[in-house]
């Protein structure tokens, strides 16, 4: 499955880091993983990154950061938190804060390829109102002349 950007994955557990980036390599996506929030923002601020799978909890900040940051940045990233609760109250806030969605931790490998689906489609919407919007304005100046 091919995506048109990279995909990140924020742990600060290696083993839920590697479990997650071996479901995605199985779906033909080389990841990129970070453990941190600064390492999530500096690799953020590079470009190119359109899915982020991030832990709702890190060693220096939570989701809530990254997805602030990535607002900050301008980042057109899809932030996913991986929650280890299972909690409503969680779910909702995220939901709120702006993430793409919430799935359970530690991923099952269906959740996490319904997110890139998810996320591919996110894109290809994104991208069609965005040629739609030239398109609109060509049609008006064709219409004009």
């Amino acid at each position: 499955m091919t995506v048109p950007w990279e995909v990140l994955v924020v742990s600060s557990d290696v083993e839920r880091r590697r479990g997650l980036a071996a479901i995605l390599r199985r779906e033909s996506i080389d990841p990129i993983c970070a453990g941190t929030v600064c390492e999530c923002q500096s690799i953020l601020a590079k470009g190119g990154v359109g899915l982020v799978f991030c832990d709702s909890q890190l060693f220096d900040g939570t989701y809530r950061d990254l997805i602030t940051a990535s607002r900050a940045m301008k980042s057109r990233a899809r932030v996913v938190v991986t929650s280890h609760d299972g909690n409503w109250d969680e779910y909702l806030e995220a939901m709120r804060l702006g993430a793409f969605d919430v799935i359970a931790s530690p991923c099952r490998p269906t959740d996490v390829e319904w997110m890139v689906i998810q996320a591919r489609r996110d894109e290809r919407i994104r991208g069609r109102q965005v040629l739609g919007g030239h398109s609109n304005v060509a049609n008006n100046n064709l219409a004009q002349a």
